[in-house]
């Protein structure tokens, strides 16, 4: 039997989801948790073969929590199920350690098929996806930029965010000034549009 962890913060779609996996022969969902930073403790404690989990939950992303899932119980594979097809997304949640990536508007049967893919050892990506993450690139942002540009998403102003992450406002400025030319845009608001519609925050 095929042990699943669904982490949607959705209440209805992650009922929904448990209820169309249990139907499968193979599979029974153990654990589910509507907020990132409750993933790892389900996970230690239901044992899952197999976590999937939504991006953007609250508390900690599923971009984290995949991170954090291969560090402490490596033995859980993990697949990504967004409604957020970024290549940015795609190539973090790779770089997280997940062995999958899909997009929630497929069908139900595509996510058991890929489960069960997954645990035999493939790597399952929405094809789709996959060749926007290609042709993207890479991530230009440093780490350092991508904190920078996160902290000015509520509309923060220099100091805020240079108290925040305990810079100094000059360097604040140089950070988001870097932001700004990479992405190609004209100012802090812009650069966090654009680095988030790419998967890159």
């Amino acid at each position: 039997m095929i042990k699943v962890l669904l982490a949607e913060d959705q209440g209805m779609m992650r009922g929904a989801l448990a209820l169309l996996l249990d139907l499968e022969a193979d599979m029974q969902v153990v654990a589910q948790v509507a907020a990132g930073d409750r993933i790892v403790a389900a996970a230690l404690d239901a044992r899952p073969d197999i976590a999937l989990l939504d991006i953007e939950l609250p508390g900690r992303s599923g971009l984290d929590a995949a991170a954090d899932l291969r560090e402490q119980l490596p033995s859980c594979k993990v697949l990504i199920v967004t409604t957020f097809g970024r290549p940015g997304y795609l190539r973090r949640a790779m770089e997280a350690g997940a062995s999958g990536f899909l997009v929630k508007d497929g069908p139900v049967e595509e996510l058991a098929a890929a489960i069960r893919r997954v645990l035999a050892g493939e790597r399952v990506i929405d094809p789709g996806l996959a060749a926007a993450a290609l042709s993207a690139g890479p991530n230009p942002l440093t780490q350092r930029e991508r904190e920078v540009l996160t902290a000015a998403v509520d509309g923060a102003t220099v100091a805020d965010i240079a108290g925040r992450l305990h810079l100094s406002q000059a360097t604040v400025r140089n950070y988001l000034s870097a932001a700004i030319g990479k992405t190609g845009t004209r100012n802090r608001m812009e650069a966090v549009r654009a680095a988030r519609q790419n998967g890159w925050l």
